[in-house]
């Protein structure tokens, strides 16, 4: 081998390089397509779970709490918070649970993180509560790595 690199030596490395992460980059791409469209989650998918997104997109939810690993950690995980609470396989308490702590949000007490009011409709909190649990039913492979988020 030689000591010295020759220009073509240098592009043949480049392009080849390139092309090489570009067809893993492509294989990743399709491989990530395939198991949005064929996971059993996606049939899931509703106008109810849609419009859950949109408010929790809206309210910027995102700013402060984390979903499945994604977000602030100001305010604790919610990709399962209806498995913490025992209401993941009975919606309608998970939406009287969800309603009931988010009128009570600010709770007031000095020295700890509140929540504002978003005062929500009962029917974008039923949204929200759908799109939680349809959230929550997702296959994380084992996120988050904790019950308590």
């Amino acid at each position: 081998m030689r000591d010295v690199m020759t220009k073509s030596m240098a592009r043949n490395i480049f392009y080849g390089g390139s092309l090489f992460f570009i067809l893993i980059f492509l294989a990743l791409s399709a491989h990530s397509h395939w198991y949005i469209v064929n996971s059993e989650n996606a049939a899931k998918l509703d106008d109810s779970v849609v419009r859950g997104k949109h408010v929790w997109e809206k309210h910027a939810c995102v700013n402060c709490h984390s979903i499945l690993g994604e977000g602030a950690y100001f305010a604790p995980e919610v990709g399962n918070v209806m498995t913490r609470w025992g209401v993941l396989d009975d919606p309608e308490s998970a939406f009287e649970s969800l309603k009931g702590w988010m009128e009570a949000q600010p709770t007031g007490i000095p020295g700890r993180r509140q929540m504002p009011n978003f005062n929500l409709s009962d029917e974008e909190l039923r949204d929200l509560t759908n799109f939680l649990i349809w959230t929550d039913n997702i296959d994380a492979q084992g996120w988050p790595p904790n019950e308590a988020g």
